[in-house]
């Protein structure tokens, strides 16, 4: 049985298998759903935990030992197989199906994996856990998701926000779960319960995204090649990672063309927003944004490093470009 980490709680409640497995591509999700296990696993009576670590070298028999002892205190226990490779090798996958044919009777077992490829999906030995208990998958919370993820959160502790609120919120805590998470929880402490204002959001939420990114586009829009040129050296300071500015650029510029074809964008934007992206989308024609996608191409390159040239000098190009102003590829470079 296959569930996401949403369904969790609601399935917890209902019912306790006798073993769960969390995989899956996004840490904090995967973190929350082993705890919400381990604690339902309280609530059912297991009062001891055993940990299995499936490293190099480990012995499978004590696995199948350790599952076919009961417990010294006649009570239930939590028996947590770790396997942070995801891949136990010959030996492990055989143990673990075995494992999973003959589950201990006293105990909820709980295996821990990483994201896992479509390979390790297929295999024998998490097939055999599939069957025998209850999948979950921590998959990303997408930038689409994540606006309803922010409200979920709000909502266990009391509070609201309106979409515009959410959005905002969203753009700030992108690409950062954790810190989207803290940010949330910290709204319960500087706030009250119930609507919880914009304008307050303002005043309580730290810009985990970084501020500099958000300065970067401010001053794409306004048309200002000198704050352009201060925002990223900014981030070149701070270490910013070249692939992550990169991609939100080349997200700017597939806005500034779905808006110029006509197309409405994929989630909400504040009015203001949407303002200052049809009045930069104004100044491009196909041929322009056909070079800015070229240029983004070439810094990809670059920070690959299978093409040459300077990224951050490039980056620089692109973002004048996005803002209008012509800047020409070097065809010879």
């Amino acid at each position: 049985m296959k569930i996401s980490t949403r369904q969790l709680e609601g399935h917890l409640k209902r019912q306790m298998a006798p073993l769960y497995a969390v995989h899956g591509g996004e840490p904090l999700l995967a973190l929350e759903a082993a705890d919400r296990i381990r604690e339902g696993a309280r609530k059912s009576g297991c009062t001891e935990r055993e940990i299995f670590f499936a490293e190099p070298g480990a012995d499978w028999d004590k696995l199948a030992a350790g599952s076919a002892n009961l417990s010294l205190f006649a009570s239930r226990r939590l028996v947590e197989l770790r396997i942070p490779t995801g891949k136990p090798g010959t030996e492990g996958a055989r143990a673990i199906e075995g494992w999973c044919a003959k589950l201990p009777a006293d105990a909820v077992s709980l295996v821990l994996l990483p994201e896992l490829d479509w390979q390790q999906l297929k295999s024998k030995w998490f097939e055999a856990i599939d069957r025998a208990g209850v999948v979950v998958e921590a998959k990303p919370v997408t930038r689409d998701e994540l606006p309803d993820w922010l409200a979920e959160r709000l909502a266990r502790q009391g509070q609201r926000a309106s979409v515009e609120t959410l959005e905002w919120l969203a753009e700030r805590v992108e690409g950062n779960l954790l810190a989207a998470r803290q940010e949330v929880e910290k709204l319960a402490l500087l706030l009250p319960a119930g609507e919880i204002t914009l304008a307050a959001i303002r005043e309580s939420v730290t810009d985990v995204s970084r501020f500099e990114r958000d300065t970067l586009i401010d001053a794409i829009h306004a048309n200002d090649p000198s704050r352009v040129v201060r925002a990223v050296a900014s981030l070149e300071a701070e270490g910013e990672p070249l692939p992550l500015l990169l991609w939100t650029l080349a997200e700017e510029l597939r806005l500034l063309m779905a808006i110029s074809a006509g197309q409405r964008p994929r989630r909400f934007l504040p009015p203001e927003r949407v303002e200052r992206l049809n009045k930069t989308a104004g100044k491009h024609s196909q041929a322009s944004f056909d070079r800015e996608l070229l240029r983004a191409h070439r810094i990809d390159r670059m920070i690959k490093g299978v093409e040459t040239g300077d990224p951050w000098d490039s980056i620089v190009e692109l973002a004048l470009g996005i803002s209008g102003r012509a800047v020409l590829i070097d065809e010879a470079a």
